[in-house]
C-alpha cells in the first residue's frame, strides 16, 4: 500500500528525515510515534501528498484512496450530518448528477452506484459516527458554526473516518475527545478494514489499534512489530543490549591493550602482539540506539495543611443567570488526595474544575478552602493566552517581578527550560513546550492543590510517562480531567463521575469504569437517576474487573519470579565475564581456561532461557491488560 525510498525532507533549514525507508502492506495498522518536533506530521502530510520531499520518492498505489484528517474544522452554516455527508465527495457527485441527468443509460449508472456504495445507508452511518464521537441525535441538525472550535475538529475527525478510504492518515485524533468518545474510536479503528497510520501520543490507543510501530527518529523510520508497549520494551532491551555489549567489547579491548602493553618488548610474543594490535584497530563499539533526552517536570513541594483543605457542601454552580450547571455537590479534598473527573464532555467537569480553582462561585450552598490554601489551575485552552514574543522567563518575571532571576530561572529549569531555553519566545515553541511553560506558570507558587483540565494533549508519550511521574512524586492534592485512560490509571486513586447535572464518587477503577460507560444498559440517561438494574450491573463489572485484577496480580507475580531469575543468572554471568577478562587467565593452565569458558556457555544458555520465561510472561500480562480493559 506504501513504499518509501530514500526519504529526505527538510524544513525551515532543518532535517527531519534523511535516506528514510518504509514498506507498509495493505491493511496494516501502523502507529507512527516520536518525540514532539520530529517530523511525524510532516511524514503524513508528504503521504498525502501535501507536501513534496527534497529527495527519495513514496510510492502509494495510483487508484487508492487516501483521507487525512484536515486541519481546518468545518464552520458553515450546514449542519453536522450534512457536514459529514460531504466528506465522501463521489456519493455526492452522483446525487447531484442523479438531479439532473435525463439520459435513461446513465441514470441506470448512477443508480447501480449508488446502490455499490450503499449510498442510501450513509446518513445513518454518519450518524453512528457522531454520535460515537459525542453528539445525540439531537445536535446533528444544529449547525456547525454554533460549534466550540474543540467540537468543530471532531467534525473533522468524523468526516475523515466516513469517508470512504484505502489509507487512513490520522494525526492525534483523540486530541478533542473526552475519555468515552476515545473508547469509541478505538473500537471504530481496531475493525477498519482499510490500512492506518496512526499519529498518537496516547499508548492506550496505540495498544489497542496498532500492530506494528514505526518510530522516527534521527532522521530514519525503525519498524516494530508489535504495538506501543512492546515497541517500547523492545527498544528498551535493545539499549540494555547495546550496554551489554558495549561494556563486552570496552572488557575486550582492555584485555588486548594489557597484553599489548606486557609483551611488545619480548621477541617470543612480538607477532601476538602485533596480531593484538591489528585486532584492536578493528575493534570498535556498537552503533549506538538513538537515546532521546528526557523530560523535565518537578513540581515544587508545598508545605502541609491540616485537612481538609476544601470541601464543598450541597454547592450548586453554574455561569451568569443561567440554569445551575452542577447541583448537589458535596466532595472533600484532602492534601494527599488524587482523584480524577470522568464523564461525558459537556457535562460540566470543566466547570467544576473552575469551581474548585476559584473561577467561578458556588450559586448555592457552600465552599470553604483552607485559609493558606494556593491553588495551581491548567486549563486546556490557556496556550491562547500566551504572549507569543515573550520567553518563558519574561512571562515568569512578569507574574513575579519581586522574585531574584536565579530562584525564577531555576524554577524553569524544573520543566525543561534550562539555560538559552528559558529565553526562547513562545511563538517558536511547540505544542509540547508550551504546555510545560504553563506547568511551569502554574505552579510558580508551590501549590498545595494541582487542578489539571486536559494538561498533556500535546506532550508525547516520553513526556507523558515523565509528567506522571512527577504528578506521583508530588505532596499535595491533584485532581485531573483528562482523555488519557493510561494517565488515569497511574496517578488517580479515586473517581468521580460528573454526570445527571451533578458529580459523585465511582466505585471502582479506571478499567471499570471503561468497561462500565461501553455497557449500554448501564448508561444513565440525562436527568434520570440510576435504577436497580443498572445498580446491578455496575455490580457485575465490578465483580469482573476484581477477576481481572486476580488474574493481573497472578501474572505479576509470574513476572517475578523470572526477574528474580534473571537476576540470579545475571549475577552469575557478570562474575563469569569478570573472571575471564582477567589477563592472567589466559596465561594460565588450558584446562582452567577450557573449564571456564565451558561454564559460561552453560550460564549464557540458562539465561537465554531466564530471559525467555520473563520475555513470556510479560507478553502474557501485556495481552491480558488489552483483553480486560
Amino acid at each position: 500500500m506504501l513504499r518509501i525510498d530514500d526519504l529526505t525532507c527538510r524544513i525551515g533549514g532543518r532535517t527531519l528525515m534523511e535516506g528514510a525507508r518504509l514498506s507498509v502492506p495493505s491493511g496494516a495498522k501502523v502507529g507512527l510515534v516520536g518525540r514532539n518536533g520530529a517530523g511525524k506530521t510532516t511524514l503524513l502530510r508528504l503521504i498525502a501528498g501535501e507536501l513534496q520531499p527534497d529527495a527519495g520518492h513514496i510510492v502509494v498505489p495510483r487508484r487508492a484512496r487516501v483521507a487525512v484528517m484536515s486541519q481546518q474544522a468545518p464552520g458553515g452554516p450546514e449542519s453536522l450530518l450534512e457536514a459529514v455527508l460531504a466528506a465522501d465527495g463521489e456519493r455526492s457527485r452522483l446525487l447531484a448528477e442523479a438531479q439532473s441527468e435525463a439520459d435513461s443509460h446513465r441514470m441506470g449508472e448512477i443508480h447501480a452506484r449508488l446502490a455499490d456504495m450503499d449510498a442510501h445507508g450513509a446518513p445513518a452511518r454518519a450518524a453512528t459516527i457522531l454520535a460515537g464521537l459525542g453528539f445525540p441525535e439531537a445536535a446533528q441538525s444544529g449547525p456547525c458554526a454554533a460549534l466550540s472550535g474543540g467540537l468543530r475538529m471532531r467534525i473533522a475527525l468524523a468526516r475523515v473516518l466516513f469517508a470512504d478510504s484505502d489509507l487512513l492518515l490520522l494525526d492525534e485524533p483523540s486530541n478533542h475527545l473526552d475519555l468515552e468518545s476515545t473508547l469509541w474510536l478505538e473500537s471504530y479503528l481496531a475493525s477498519h478494514s482499510g490500512t492506518l497510520i496512526l499519529v498518537s501520543h496516547d499508548r492506550r490507543l496505540l495498544d489497542r489499534v496498532t500492530r506494528r510501530t514505526v518510530h522516527l527518529t534521527g532522521g530514519r523510520l525503525d519498524s516494530y512489530r508489535g504495538g506501543y508497549s512492546i515497541f517500547e520494551r523492545t527498544l528498551r532491551e535493545r539499549r540494555q543490549s547495546q550496554r551489554r555489549s558495549d561494556a563486552r567489547l570496552a572488557g575486550q579491548r582492555r584485555r588486548m591493550t594489557a597484553f599489548i602493553e606486557r609483551f611488545r618488548a619480548k621477541a617470543t610474543k612480538a607477532r601476538q602482539a602485533q596480531s593484538r594490535i591489528k585486532m584492536l584497530e578493528r575493534l570498535e563499539l556498537g552503533v549506538p540506539v538513538i537515546i532521546e533526552t528526557p523530560v523535565n517536570f518537578d513540581f515544587p513541594e508545598p508545605e502541609n495543611l491540616p485537612p481538609p483543605v476544601l470541601t464543598l457542601d450541597r454547592a450548586a454552580v453554574g455561569y451568569g443567570d443561567g440554569a445551575a450547571v452542577l447541583t448537589g455537590l458535596d466532595l472533600r479534598i484532602d492534601m494527599d488526595d488524587r482523584m480524577a473527573l470522568v464523564g461525558r464532555n459537556g457535562n460540566g467537569k470543566s466547570t467544576l474544575a473552575r469551581l474548585l480553582a476559584g473561577r467561578l462561585e458556588v450559586s448555592a450552598g457552600t465552599v470553604r478552602r483552607a485559609r493558606k490554601l494556593r491553588i495551581g489551575y491548567f486549563a486546556q485552552h490557556q496556550t491562547e493566552e500566551l504572549d507569543l514574543a515573550a520567553s518563558g522567563y519574561r512571562h515568569l518575571a512578569r507574574l513575579e517581578a519581586d522574585t531574584p532571576e536565579p530562584r525564577l530561572r531555576a524554577h524553569l529549569g524544573r520543566f525543561g527550560f534550562s539555560g538559552d531555553a528559558a529565553d526562547v519566545p513562545a511563538g517558536r515553541l511547540s505544542g509540547g513546550e508550551k504546555a510545560r511553560l504553563l506547568l511551569a506558570l502554574m505552579s510558580r507558587s508551590s501549590p498545595h492543590m494541582l487542578i489539571l483540565d486536559e494538561p498533556t494533549n500535546h506532550l508525547d508519550i516520553e513526556a507523558r510517562e515523565a509528567f506522571a511521574a512527577a504528578l506521583n512524586a508530588f505532596s499535595g492534592a491533584v485532581v485531573l480531567i483528562t482523555h488519557d485512560a493510561h494517565l488515569i490509571a497511574l496517578c488517580a486513586e479515586r473517581l468521580y463521575l460528573v454526570a445527571d447535572g451533578t458529580c459523585r464518587p465511582f466505585d471502582g477503577d479506571v478499567d471499570a469504569y471503561m468497561a462500565w460507560s461501553l455497557t449500554t444498559e448501564a448508561k444513565p440517561k440525562a436527568g434520570s437517576r440510576t435504577t436497580g438494574r443498572q445498580k446491578e450491573s455496575r455490580r457485575d463489572v465490578r465483580r469482573r474487573a476484581a477477576d481481572a485484577r486476580a488474574g493481573l496480580a497472578r501474572l505479576r507475580r509470574q513476572i517475578g519470579d523470572a526477574e528474580a531469575g534473571l537476576e540470579a543468572v545475571g549475577a552469575e554471568k557478570a562474575e563469569m565475564e569478570r573472571r575471564l577478562a582477567d589477563p592472567a587467565v589466559y596465561d594460565g593452565p588450558p584446562d582452567v581456561l577450557s573449564e571456564l569458558l565451558k561454564r559460561q556457555g552453560e550460564i549464557a544458555r540458562r539465561f537465554a532461557e531466564a530471559e525467555a520465561r520473563w520475555l513470556a510472561a510479560q507478553e502474557a500480562l501485556e495481552a491480558a491488560r488489552i483483553s480486560t480493559s
